[in-house]
């Protein structure tokens, strides 16, 4: 039977708001032993960006550390002081930029998410595997607050403590079952290229990312939707605020179709009817005026600016078929081999690297071939391993069947 946590074993811990503070648990944590649980929590939703809001951490023999980094924004002397230390962090993509921001950047990692992958466990969320694998029940009602509070409430800061007070035992436990399935290599590989990761390049055109924009069918709908996107973003930056809490998505896109020209026009839409949307009329009613008045050869085109790699996968029986069977056959391959080795078929081998090798495969095909353009697309020497020569091997038997 799962137990619930329900407090830290060594009681709260204070909330670290001075420099003073943090040099105190920063000696505390260096003179520890063993892995750091590392947490962060961001306000997602309601600012803007992804900058962390709570950093919680934890080492054996120092207890567990909860900063405030708007209070102490500079982490450098942590990071100097845990430079040789492995960081234990779950879902370590999504907090390791944060912590950059503040100056904290671990050199060795252990992700229990993503060793729950490697390990076949269906879901990976860590009140999942916490209840899976240590039998104890993490609360998690308080995930998804506005992180940006002041003052921090107790429960949200018991709730912090919380989620780093076994993520180490969890590591133990993980690291302990990647051992047994011969899988240990496979995760550092992993860990080190989540370390090795940088920020992907700015999106070309984000507003086409607007939800449900395929209904603005027109070239001058979609150059309403840019320029109330850009608007949105700007006053959105500037209020420090998540943009779909100043406009949703969706009045953005009933606003091209409508395309208003009055405040009265404006205001019959769903979603211009609220105060932080009101507020900024002046500012929708000349993005929209803008958009207008564009001449046509500075419309935007009716679809996305092709990128560098294959089209989507579901275009290709239309426009390749050859390569869609390719893809179909490469597919199945990887698929029977992830189920061989009890993990998810996208850890195995990463559908955009499935993809391209299918739309346009080296020539000559050989073993070694297949595997130079795998690894130029990202694959560890772990999976080259285990799919190279099925993937060569299923698309020589296309050939012999004179299907490719």
């Amino acid at each position: 039977m799962s137990v619930p946590l329900l407090e830290p074993r060594e009681g709260m811990p204070p909330l670290v708001v001075t420099p003073a503070a943090l040099a105190e648990a920063t000696g505390r944590l260096a003179a520890g032993s063993g892995p750091v649980a590392v947490d962060a929590e961001r306000a997602s939703g309601f600012r803007y960006g992804h900058r962390a809001f709570l950093v919680q951490l934890r080492r054996e023999g120092a207890g567990t550390v909860l900063i405030d980094p708007v209070a102490c924004p500079d982490l450098s002397g942590l990071d100097a002081a845990l430079a040789g230390t492995e960081a234990v962090l779950h879902a370590a993509g999504q907090d390791l930029p944060c912590l950059a921001e503040l100056g904290y950047w671990p050199r060795q990692l252990f992700d229990t998410e993503l060793a729950g992958r490697l390990l076949g466990y269906p879901r990976v969320g860590l009140g999942t595997l916490v209840e899976e694998v240590l039998g104890l029940i993490l609360e998690k009602s308080h995930s998804a607050a506005d992180w940006s509070t002041r003052p921090l409430p107790p429960e949200w800061l018991r709730y912090a403590a919380l989620d780093v007070e076994v993520l180490i035992e969890l590591r133990d436990a993980l690291a302990a079952q990647l051992a047994e399935q011969g899988k240990t290599s496979w995760a550092e590989q992993e860990f080190a290229t989540v370390l090795a990761a940088r920020p992907s390049p700015p999106r070309a055109d984000p507003w086409r990312r607007t939800s449900g924009i395929h209904r603005a069918r027109s070239r001058r709908s979609l150059a309403i939707v840019r320029e109330l996107w850009l608007e949105r973003d700007k006053i959105a930056r500037h209020r420090d605020t998540s943009p779909t809490r100043i406009l949703p998505d969706a009045a953005i896109i009933e606003a091209a179709r409508a395309a208003p020209g009055t405040m009265d026009e404006l205001a019959k839409i769903t979603g211009f009817t609220g105060r932080g949307a009101r507020r900024h009329g002046p500012e929708w009613l000349r993005a929209i005026r803008r958009a207008k008045m564009l001449p046509d050869d500075e419309l935007p085109d009716s679809s996305a600016p092709p990128s560098d790699g294959p089209p989507p996968a579901h275009r290709w029986p239309e426009r390749d078929p050859v390569a869609a069977r390719r893809l179909t056959a490469v597919r199945a391959a990887v698929a029977a081999l992830a189920d061989a080795s009890r993990l998810p078929a996208e850890n195995l081998l990463a559908p955009d690297a499935v993809r391209r090798l299918a739309w346009q495969p080296p020539e000559p095909l050989t073993a070694e071939s297949v595997a130079d353009e795998l690894r130029q697309y990202g694959a560890r020497p772990w999976q080259l391993e285990i799919t190279t020569v099925p993937i060569w091997m299923a698309l020589l038997r296309l050939i012999e069947k004179g299907e490719a």
